[in-house]
């Protein structure tokens, strides 16, 4: 019994349609035909138009504090609602930073950002080797509640700490700010160790099998292959540390210790009700430095998490 399929012969072998898979290979799965280029591209135009409007979304407040900044005060009065600045006016910056000592607390969110940035990068790179590398009894244990702190809300710790502040006598002490942001940073340990992880172990075997110790192994090896991790997480502190508010407000009670975000709730206190181009051109000055080293260090915090594991790979 011969089978009629003609498009079956070797001298006009005509494209295999479904009924042809189906009498050649009857256990054989049809696939679906992917989607055309049409509707890949609609689907790719109706997310970049999504993203393009929630990113306008989370500018526009920005762009709406940088407008007012320039704006007179006749105008506010006036037209609070106007977008652009008629007439441009550069004397909010300048009597902002008159009123109040911008200087000064500049000088100690600064170092303060430094410090702890400087022993953050020591501690959390040596505890994320020590979980990541060092096995003894408990080391999970210990890790997993060590990382659990993090989802304990700073404001529940703020009593004890206090009152731990004032035993050791740092309280209106920027030490208060300093000591305790190097050594207690859960997230920074746990993104240290996940770099240490992704690290291959014949780095390490092979300077043990060379003599070395695990603190000359750490300081000759490991560290300079955190490089990455250790730039991404020296700008995420920086950040953090400069936008830091509640604890430098319970903590700090002289005028000459304020960080930035204390200098300008006192300021707004001072000109919220009367002029909000003075509180948007100090908003701005205490916004703008930590936004521009984001800005510039933001693709490097991508990377940095990508290759750490953290980039959803």
């Amino acid at each position: 019994m011969s089978v009629d399929a003609p498009h079956l012969t070797t001298g006009g072998r005509a494209p295999a349609t479904d009924s042809t898979i189906a009498l050649v290979a009857p256990g054989r799965r049809i696939r679906p035909k992917p989607a055309g280029k049409g509707a890949r591209r609609a689907s790719a135009t109706i997310l970049h138009v999504v993203l393009i409007v929630a990113g306008i979304g989370m500018v526009f407040p920005f762009l709406w504090m940088l407008l007012t900044s320039f704006k007179t005060l006749p105008q506010l009065l006036k037209d609070p609602l106007s977008v652009i600045p008629n007439p441009w006016t550069f004397d909010n910056y300048a009597q902002a930073w008159e009123a109040v000592p911008f200087a000064q607390a500049y000088l100690n969110s600064a170092y303060i950002a430094v410090l702890v940035v400087i022993g953050t990068l020591i501690t959390a790179s040596m505890a994320g080797y020590a979980f990541a590398r060092i096995r003894f009894r408990g080391s999970k244990v210990l890790f997993i509640v060590f990382l659990a702190t993090q989802m304990i809300p700073k404001q529940v710790t703020l009593i004890p700490f206090y009152l731990l502040m004032t035993q050791l006598g740092w309280v209106d002490s920027h030490l208060a700010l300093i000591i305790p942001g190097m050594i207690a940073n859960p997230f920074a340990v746990f993104l240290m160790r996940q770099f240490v992880l992704v690290l291959p172990k014949e780095l390490e075997e092979a300077a043990l099998v060379d003599g070395a110790g695990r603190i000359r192994t750490f300081f000759t090896v490991i560290l300079p292959n955190l490089k990455p991790g250790l730039a991404a997480l020296s700008i995420i502190v920086a950040i953090d540390v400069w936008n830091s508010f509640l604890f430098p407000l319970v903590l700090l009670n002289t005028p000459d210790l304020f960080t930035v975000p204390l200098l300008l709730q006192s300021f707004q206190g001072q000109f919220g009700s009367v002029n909000y181009g003075l509180v948007m051109a100090a908003s701005a000055i205490s916004t703008v430095p930590m936004l521009v080293v984001f800005v510039i260090g933001q693709r490097r915090i991508l990377n940095s998490m990508a290759a750490s594991g953290l980039g959803g790979r």
